[in-house]
């Protein structure tokens, strides 16, 4: 019986195939609309981890004021110094490493190329700490980063602006008056979170306090905490140590911020989750639109058809054979247009993937509740207009015109 009424349904919907088409166009855009909502959001989620992750695991950072991103606050905080820094690797026993920095905005020329970057003092530990990789040359040394040495290591978008596709170690570059030899390109890191990583000039930092910025101050501190050792207690400890040599009172707010690079993470992933479930909600509703489509179709069906129900019934056809045949018909439309969905879905979520640069992030359980849920949007929708079918009178559907 469900054989019959499945091929019954099937040659139903090939004598109408524009409207079947239209009928499902709902269902198609609803489980398209979803999976790629869930893709995109799987894929940004990821890409937040990664970027994070890349600016080393375990990791705090501690920089001067309270406010991170854009605006001004009522009072400029003080800059570090490098003996705070110090002090953090002297004093903490769960840091493992302390990475000072200083760092200014500058134009970099090579020849007749010029480029605006990010111009970075540090120690070589910045390199550890950061999980950079070199593609060529060397980073620089303790001797260099005492002596004040003019080096530089580059990222990968300040060689594609100077030096095109040529290896630059080696080279000279002039940052605003002085000349930096090129001794290490590193490794490209990418990513859309914030500034671009690879936009960037290190150089050791004695170079950059006597020859870019002038001063001895520190505009941030990098902390790698120990593995095994806990993060909220390394953050109370640098808390209370930078109060204390910066010498806030009691009831005064810190002038400082830690950051947890894993709460930053946790944070940024989780907003993007809520969002991504609230867009796919809302993409969800057309799920619900193409459901009231197939039921509209349906009863137009059964009104055209009442004739041949009349006939079926009256040569024997149970009402529960009539019932399956109109509900197979529409989760067959339903269940084809979760199908056609689920495969414009992915080549949809593959293009704006690749467009807006965060990793495709196939989910199968997503693809497959999708489709399940146009299923049972058929069996929902489907079943009035074939419980109408069945309780059709033979007599009265015979005479219908």
């Amino acid at each position: 019986m469900v054989w019959n009424s499945l091929l019954l349904a099937v040659r139903a919907i090939r004598r109408n195939v524009l409207r079947s088409f239209l009928t499902i166009l709902g269902i198609v855009i609803g489980v398209s609309a979803v999976i790629v909502m869930m893709t995109l959001g799987d894929g940004a989620t990821q890409s937040i981890k990664d970027q994070i992750s890349s600016l080393g695991s375990n990791t705090l950072h501690v920089r001067p004021g309270q406010r991170m991103g854009p605006g001004r606050e009522t009072t400029r905080p003080p800059n570090f110094k490098l003996q705070d820094a110090e002090a953090m690797a002297s004093q903490i026993a769960s840091v493992a490493a302390v990475v000072p920095a200083a760092g200014s905005t500058a134009t970099v020329v090579y020849q007749a190329e010029n480029w605006s970057t990010s111009v970075t003092g540090t120690t070589s530990a910045y390199f550890t700490v950061g999980s950079w990789r070199l593609v060529a040359g060397r980073f620089f040394n303790d001797a260099e980063e005492r002596a004040g040495k003019a080096v530089c290591v580059i990222g990968q978008t300040v060689r594609k602006e100077l030096f095109g596709t040529r290896n630059p170690v080696g080279e000279e570059i002039r940052v605003k008056r002085f000349g930096c030899e090129v001794i290490g390109l590193l490794r490209a890191k990418g990513g859309s979170l914030g500034p671009d990583p690879d936009d960037a000039v290190i150089m050791p930092l004695r170079t950059v306090q006597r020859r870019v910025t002038g001063n001895d101050d520190v505009t941030g501190i990098q902390v790698a905490v120990r593995d095994g050792a806990s993060t909220a207690k390394t953050v109370e400890s640098i808390t209370a140590l930078m109060r204390e040599r910066r010498k806030i009172g009691d009831t005064e707010n810190d002038n400082f911020s830690v950051f947890d690079t894993k709460q930053i993470a946790e944070t940024l992933s989780g907003t993007i989750g809520v969002m991504t479930m609230l867009l796919s909600a809302v993409a969800a509703i057309s799920l619900l639109v193409g459901g009231i489509g197939i039921m509209n179709i349906m009863l137009v069906s059964v009104t055209e058809r009442t004739r041949e129900i009349g006939v079926r019934l009256a040569i024997g056809a149970l009402e529960q054979e009539v019932l399956l045949q109109f509900l197979i018909e529409a989760v067959a439309l339903a269940s084809f247009g979760g199908l056609v969905g689920l495969v414009v879905a992915n080549i949809v979520s593959v293009a704006a993937a690749k467009a807006i640069q965060v990793p495709f992030m196939f989910n199968l359980q997503v693809n497959i509740l999708s489709f399940c849920f146009s299923a049972v949007i058929g069996v929902v929708f489907g079943y009035f207009p074939a419980r109408r079918a069945a309780q059709l009178d033979p007599i009265d559907a015979l005479r219908y015109e």
